[in-house]
């Protein structure tokens, strides 16, 4: 039915949050081709002719900014309560990975007739996002599908694995997905047997595809002996910050930054600093070469006295310490009419630098 905005109840508004870059595409998608879906709405109750929206504000919102008199609304026999925990407990739903997402939007294109710049319009999406999806489905054979479809190999797992896998080889792809299908792999075993086959020469491939079940001993041979301690649970999380970081960057695989509005991709940016700096920090913190050097010492000492128990010098550091200009501290004319010897490198500073060692007035400069 058509109505008025009006007659339209939006007391559920304030639980939507608003993303400018969907809805400039919203925008563009209705004043292009008009209002495709028709929004959710039921009857006010005790108010005639009004109607409580459960969902569509987006759509109402940019039909009103484009100068619409009415909006296509559809109601649910249902009071306002039952509409709202319905409309919840669907949108709550379990989340459909992009596999099974593409299967719906081959069933859309070649059943139904629609054209990929429909499918974007549908649902909400760009091009490029349906194109994505529509390429995971055709790229993965058919029997691979049937065996995601009945749980025997994990979708998660065919999306992450053996679509690149398939890509290269749709023998080892095969291969590789009856090994999955027969050891129940879960997401960690499988990442472990595509990463050893990734990184593998030919001959690497073929003995890990040969013979899987010498490859998952090791591998939990190895999980057994590994150290444990900080030093593994570091490694452990650097491994899970790497994983990570190659997700992201699968993310942005092709078009999909067109995705992101200016807003989103500078909180992108600003995340991306903070996460190299954190690695800088842990980079510093591993190479101990970078900390300074620490002495034990049994007395307190300022600024312009040498810790005499120190196997090091530091006369080219502490020389700048030495006030410029001004006359030496009681202790360093003591240390030098004693004739203390005196490192290469501070007989080799020049008797013009500055903060260099001068010899008193009427005091005989050290012999070296």
């Amino acid at each position: 039915m058509q109505l008025e905005f009006h007659q339209l109840d939006r007391r559920w508004e304030h639980l939507r949050v608003r993303h400018p870059g969907r809805q400039r595409r919203l925008l563009a998608s209705l004043a292009e081709a008009g209002q495709q879906t028709p929004v959710v709405v039921v009857a006010a109750e005790g108010h005639p002719d009004r109607y409580v929206v459960i969902d569509g504000y987006k759509r109402i919102a940019a039909l009103e900014q484009l100068g619409r008199d009415t909006v296509e609304a559809v109601v649910w026999p249902m009071s306002e309560a039952a509409a709202v925990l319905l409309d919840r407990s669907m949108r709550l739903s379990e989340h459909e990975t992009a596999l099974e997402v593409g299967w719906l939007l081959g069933e859309l294109e070649q059943r139904l007739g629609y054209s990929l710049d429909e499918l974007a319009r549908r649902f909400d999406r760009s091009v490029s996002w349906v194109s994505r999806r529509l390429a995971l489905v055709e790229v993965l054979p058919e029997a691979i599908q049937q065996q995601v479809r009945e749980g025997k190999i994990l979708a998660q797992v065919a999306l992450k694995f053996l679509i690149p896998v398939a890509r290269q080889s749709l023998e080892d792809c095969q291969r590789m997905a009856a090994i999955f299908a027969q050891h129940h792999c879960d997401t960690r075993e499988a990442g472990q047997l595509y990463a050893a086959w990734r990184q593998g020469s030919p001959a690497i491939r073929k003995r890990i595809l040969d013979a899987p079940d010498l490859f998952f001993k090791a591998q939990r041979q190895a999980h057994e002996k590994a150290p444990g301690g900080t030093g593994a649970e570091l490694l452990h999380d650097l491994e899970m910050v790497v994983a990570i970081v190659s997700r992201a960057q699968r993310r942005l695989a092709g078009a999909a930054a067109l995705d992101l509005d200016s807003q989103q991709s500078n909180a992108a940016r600003h995340q991306i600093d903070r996460i190299q700096k954190q690695l800088q920090r842990i980079d510093e913190e591993l190479l101990p070469e970078k900390k300074p050097h620490v002495e034990p010492s049994a007395t307190h000492h300022d600024s312009g006295t040498e810790c005499t128990a120190s196997g090091q010098t530091r006369d080219r550091a502490g020389a700048g310490d030495l006030p410029r200009g001004g006359t030496q501290s009681p202790a360093l004319e003591l240390h030098h009419s004693a004739g203390a010897a005196a490192s290469p490198e501070s007989r080799a500073v020049p008797a013009t630098a500055p903060g260099a060692f001068r010899p008193m007035p009427g005091e005989s400069r050290a012999s070296p």
